[in-house]
């Protein structure tokens, strides 16, 4: 089996489509969320679904060569590793000088064109979400980058992260530090999967008004 090829769907992948997982001590399996850890290890395509498909068919002790026990939180345990690993990212992000904070600041570093990602609290209303996206729109239309944006956290852990209070908009700016959150911020959407009604700008150029009616 190549080192590289998930264990459910037996394709290969870039290592950042995939996550890696290893047998604990206890003969456990444990996630290598940074891919660091010693050992034999196998790869799952990085979202939740296959995660779970491997672990329902008993798909790691095969690819791990040895009798190993899943955790019955298994996708959950993953889901709060990458929560984790993107929110500390964050946190640096902010430190550098790389977050842009509250509304008013996110749109103009998206319309600026500083802005590599736009992120929204939980609670965000469709209101304050819709003039946002509506700057995205603005950009692509004069030719400018697609900027992604993200809805995965609550207030409270926004705030947390980002050292703010009522954090409810955010834009990661470009740098080192902004490009690394977003990789981790990504990878922990990818692993969620779509949520229904997200906002997609690609949908928003032909259904405009419906995409902004369900943010």
């Amino acid at each position: 089996m190549n080192d590289r090829t998930c264990i459910v769907t037996r394709r290969t992948a870039e290592p950042e489509a995939l996550l890696r997982f290893v047998a604990g001590p206890d003969s456990s399996v444990v996630p290598d969320i940074r891919r660091n850890l010693p050992g034999r290890g196998c790869w799952v395509t990085a979202d939740r679904a296959h995660v779970e498909q491997a672990a329902r068919r008993r798909l790691f002790s095969r690819a791990l060569k040895r009798e190993v026990t899943v955790p019955a939180d298994l996708g959950e345990m993953v889901d709060r590793l990458l929560s984790r690993s993107a929110l500390g990212a964050l946190g640096l992000a902010r430190k550098a000088g790389q977050v842009a904070l509250g509304a008013a600041k996110t749109e103009s570093a998206v319309r600026s064109g500083k802005a590599l990602a736009v992120l929204h609290a939980c609670e965000a209303s469709a209101d304050g979400v819709r003039k946002i996206a509506q700057a995205r729109r603005a950009v692509v239309h004069a030719g400018g980058p697609d900027i992604p944006a993200h809805k995965l956290f609550s207030e409270a852990e926004l705030g947390l992260a980002l050292g703010g209070a009522n954090v409810i908009h955010a834009a990661l700016l470009a740098g080192e530090a902004g490009k690394a959150a977003l990789k981790r911020v990504a990878a922990l959407d990818r692993y969620r999967g779509p949520a229904p009604g997200a906002d997609q700008v690609a949908a928003a150029r032909t259904t405009e008004n419906a995409a902004e009616d369900t943010e």
